[in-house]
């Protein structure tokens, strides 16, 4: 999968087009159901999305003019916002979808070349410009499965999912306690190690699967793991 924000531009675009048909084919049931995320409806969800969208427009017009504009005024602005939009009927969560992609598109065209090298302060931290359109893009992904509809890890990309998978290794190889893990693709020669390979048990699987059961989106059945035993569970993921 290509690191040029631009040209990842057309992934964030399919990706935003399949999210919008799920999104479509819900009524107002739907969106009061629960999610994949504990305590969150469907209409959580897709608030979540909207107002992420707005963030990144915020970041990205940091990056663009050098102000300090932070991702969201604050956490609690941010949990205020999605909770306030969760119980919207269905015409109101599409509308605002459409509208919060329209300005993260017009927002990702209006930067110039050198704005790219900026940094930003993202929700956790500062954060590179240029990884942007990847964070959208994971967030769309990420999400629509978190849906509970019709879409499954399976429907990712294989660039997708190798890259998302690659990130959450890195990101639990490096953290507190990290766990020892040595992860076997189908397909692929290459193995992805987290932690010390000695003794380490094997999971193996398809990609897009073993991204997700990395990311606490699955619970690793399509998995198998070596020696014979239950999967380990992952450390928590951003």
């Amino acid at each position: 999968m290509t690191t040029d924000p631009l040209l990842l531009m057309g992934e964030v675009d399919a990706a935003t087009s399949r999210l919008l048909r799920t999104a479509a084919s819900f009524d107002t049931a739907d969106l009061a159901a629960a999610s994949l995320l504990p305590g969150w409806t469907r209409g959580h969800v897709l608030a979540h999305v909207a107002r992420n969208a707005d963030g990144f427009v915020n970041l990205l017009t940091a990056a663009r003019t050098g102000a300090a504009l932070p991702m969201y005024a604050s956490l609690d602005a941010r949990t205020a916002d999605i909770e306030a939009g969760s119980g919207r009927p269905p015409a109101a969560h599409l509308d605002d979808l459409r509208r919060t992609a329209d300005l993260f598109s017009e927002a990702v065209a209006a930067m110039p070349a050198d704005a790219w090298a900026a940094t930003v302060q993202a929700r956790k931290g500062p954060w590179p410009a240029a990884l942007l359109v990847w964070g959208r893009l994971r967030e769309i992904e990420v999400h629509h499965l978190d849906l509970a509809a019709d879409y499954r890890a399976a429907d990712w990309s294989e660039a997708f999912a190798h890259r998302l998978l690659r990130e959450a290794a890195s990101h639990h190889a490096t953290g507190p306690t990290p766990p020892s893990i040595v992860l076997r693709l189908d397909g692929s020669e290459h193995e992805v190690v987290i932690g010390e390979r000695v003794d380490a048990p094997i999971v193996a699987g398809p990609a897009p699967d073993v991204a997700a059961w990395l990311i606490g989106r699955a619970d690793g059945a399509l998995l198998s793991v070596t020696p014979d035993g239950p999967l380990p569970t992952p450390p928590e993921w951003i």
